[in-house]
């Protein structure tokens, strides 16, 4: 058999999987093929494109078990499309005229890299996906075995995405903390903005997960501090129809009840009606290589913010944004286990020379096994008719159509 070299990258936004994952991949092949030599391109599809690379010493591999304590990518991150030359070209990746996908193979082929695993969303995958046609057309002998990883689980058509459960356990967390100051002035507007730029899950989850966290409180009578100042009184959701008016005449009752709203919003939420409303008005949007909206240039909750204050009266009114307190926390137990299994899966995918990306496969049955490259694709859309979904509506007293 040919000689195995393992290379790894951590790709797109950050996740609480993805220090865990390259930790729990060094494990793997320490236990069944610690023989097999291994790096790390640093910073995903630049360090490829540059040669920049971490070789993965014996101290790191024996050390990589203190890789699950950390939020963070421990090898870098960047955002890189390798179909997409000129902005490779712009960003001074590659020159003018060469085609990134032949520099990627030609840097793996020189390195002599027989097994490549990506770690990211459905833009490192699809990417990935390109790479090992590209690869794979070019002669070239290289297995490509991707890890699912995105906060807001929008990856088709797996079931759950590394990261995900823990960004919504920990955006709980962080928004307890935040609800606080609806004691610090009257006729306050508390907005959480929560990542999610097509899909709604992980506002949605975080909504539940702060339900649970502070359902059972118990507080002195009579004081402020009671259930009503730890309710969510709206939830926005890409997936869903939003009335303004409607929601505004519901929640001014509220706030007049109260004397307090506080919103839960997904970032992704009315932003199509949003960039087109800015279109018109003849600003110029902002994307990204992959052809995305620069959603931080967007603030959907800022725009909720101007749209509802006015309307419900309010006196105070803030946007707190939970994504990169969550999205940079270390992995929870669920995610741990989560990880585990597909790890062992990708290892053992990578030594059969099976390509694609690791997850439960929702065409077949939540099998967990190796999803074919082609099949990979991002903005899954969150199902509102989730029983657990209909409780938290319920929950906050709210109705809601779909989009």
């Amino acid at each position: 058999m040919a000689k195995q070299k393992v290379a790894m990258l951590t790709a797109g936004g950050l996740a609480p999987c993805l220090s865990s994952a390259v930790g729990g991949l060094i494990e793997r092949y320490n236990d069944i093929a610690p023989e097999i030599e291994m790096v790390a391109y640093r910073s995903g599809y630049q360090g490829v494109l540059l040669g920049d690379r971490i070789e993965i010493t014996q101290d790191m591999r024996e050390k990589a078990y203190l890789l699950h304590r950390y939020g963070g990518s421990p090898i870098g991150n960047s955002r890189v499309k390798l179909t997409n030359a000129a902005d490779c070209v712009k960003r001074g990746l590659v020159k003018e005229g060469e085609n990134p996908l032949r520099i990627a193979a030609e840097r793996l082929a020189a390195d002599g890299i027989t097994i490549l695993h990506t770690i990211g969303g459905d833009d490192t995958n699809t990417t990935a996906a390109d790479l090992a046609a590209y690869l794979g057309a070019n002669g070239y002998d290289l297995t490509v075995v991707g890890l699912p990883k995105t906060v807001d689980n929008d990856v088709v058509p797996i079931r759950q995405s590394l990261g995900a459960w823990t960004a919504a356990e920990v955006g709980a967390y962080f928004f307890d903390n935040v609800s606080n100051e609806q004691s610090a002035a009257p006729r306050t507007l508390v907005i959480h903005e929560v990542m999610g730029r097509h899909c709604g899950w992980l506002t949605a989850a975080t909504a539940r997960a702060y339900i649970q966290k502070t359902r059972n409180n118990e507080y002195v009578e009579g004081f402020m501090m009671n259930t009503a100042m730890k309710n969510i009184d709206g939830l926005y959701l890409p997936e869903m129809a939003f009335d303004l008016d409607r929601e505004a005449a519901r929640l001014k009752d509220v706030m007049d009840k109260r004397g307090f709203v506080t919103l839960f919003v997904s970032e992704g939420a009315c932003l199509d009606a949003i960039v087109a409303e800015r279109e018109a008005a003849g600003e110029t949007i902002k994307r990204d290589a992959f052809g995305h909206v620069k959603i931080d240039t967007i603030n959907v909750g800022n725009w909720f913010q101007k749209q509802f204050a006015a309307l419900l009266g309010a006196e105070r009114s803030m946007v707190q944004k939970s994504g990169y307190f969550a999205r940079s926390a270390p992995a929870n137990g669920d995610d741990l286990r989560l990880i585990h299994s597909m790890v062992d899966l990708a290892v053992e995918s990578a030594l059969n020379k099976v390509s694609g990306v690791t997850g439960h496969d929702e065409d077949q049955n939540g099998k967990l096994r190796t999803i074919e490259f082609p099949r990979i694709k991002g903005g899954k859309h969150f199902d509102l008719t989730a029983r657990w979904f209909g409780e938290v509506m319920d929950h906050i007293g709210q109705t809601f159509e779909t989009a």
